[in-house]
């Protein structure tokens, strides 16, 4: 029989942390989800509340909180930029502080503790593709750097938590993860697309298109981070975790258009700051020491997740900040 763990997911009601909530609970673990709803919604986590397995508290992460759990997720930090610039300096104390906090109370609880950290800590990249040994081309002091800068802090802080104190530590390196549940305004390209078109608006392009991501559904991320934390060695990272497909974000464009069976229609603008041209991840560590691969295409997943935005109301989801 396996063992049941309590397990608290901070940022658990957001889109990737409400999954990751589900998967926990469906495998029979007590699960507690933290949350202070800036950028999460109710909803997402609204159909786990009957569970007695499942508990939701109301907390920011940057105020430490007492609690007996045996692992830690951090997914705690807005990841959009529109998001994490409307206050870019609650961002930094959300990654710094939250960090602090979390691992302290990992290391009173003798907890495994997991940083969802993010690509973005190799910001504009000048090595195609991006391996974990690439020290990154951030820009520390850009409009962008409270979110790059926090993250690559916070794991700096994981690494010296596990020197110092021999806290179990796990880092996770995300790349664009997608799926049912992003919030129609969290800024993100594939969620932007999706609300566009099916508004009938035009669908906006910054720059001329042709800086690159790779897209992983969410299935296949949240099976990533379960991996990593209960890997039996003492591999702790930092892993890249994401799909190794590359798309152009016109070739994106074309693909919701296509999946809609609509006609394309297209607005330019200009390419925000430090937006990184290309983004793409070296996954051989995680197929070598997770035996972790992505299954989903894009094509599949983002028939997927148009159709649950086909689902919902988009009017009855609040824009978390102005800037979307």
């Amino acid at each position: 029989m396996a063992c049941i763990k309590r397990v608290l997911v901070a940022g658990g009601a957001g889109f990737l942390g409400s999954h990751l909530c589900e998967l926990l609970l469906d495998r029979g673990h007590d699960v507690i989800c933290l949350d202070n709803f800036f950028t999460s919604q109710k909803t997402n986590v609204e159909h786990l509340l009957a569970r007695p397995n499942f508990e939701l508290i109301r907390h920011d992460v940057t105020v430490p909180i007492a609690l007996e759990v045996d692992e830690i997720y951090n997914l705690a930090c807005p990841a959009a930029p529109g998001h994490y610039q409307y206050n870019p300096i609650k961002t930094m104390k959300t990654s710094l502080l939250g960090a602090i906090n979390l691992l302290t109370l990992a290391r009173e609880c003798r907890a495994t503790i997991l940083q969802a950290s993010t690509s973005e800590v190799y910001g504009n990249p000048e090595v195609h593709p991006q391996r974990e040994d690439y020290r990154g081309a951030v820009n520390a002091i850009g409009p962008r750097a409270c979110y790059d800068e926090g993250k690559r802090a916070a794991e700096t802080l994981f690494m010296d938590f596990s020197r110092m104190y021999g806290v179990k530590i796990r880092i996770a390196r995300i790349f664009n993860t997608y799926g049912p549940r992003m919030h129609p305004y969290d800024g993100r390209v594939v969620s932007n697309f999706i609300r566009q078109a099916l508004a009938g608006e035009p669908i906006t392009i910054f720059g001329d298109g042709s800086q690159t991501r790779s897209f992983c559904y969410y299935s296949d991320l949240v099976d990533g981070l379960v991996r990593l934390m209960e890997n039996d060695s003492d591999f702790s990272g930092p892993v890249n975790i994401g799909n190794p497909d590359e798309f152009t974000i016109l070739e994106l464009g074309k693909l919701v258009y296509k999946t809609l069976g609509q006609k394309e229609n297209f607005v330019y603008k200009s390419l925000p700051a430090d937006d990184p041209c290309r983004r793409q991840p070296d996954i051989k560590l995680a197929h070598e020491k997770l035996g972790w691969e992505p299954k989903i295409s894009l094509h599949e997943g983002l028939a997927k997740t148009i159709e649950w935005f086909k689902q919902i109301k988009v009017e009855d989801f609040r824009a978390p900040t102005p800037n979307y």
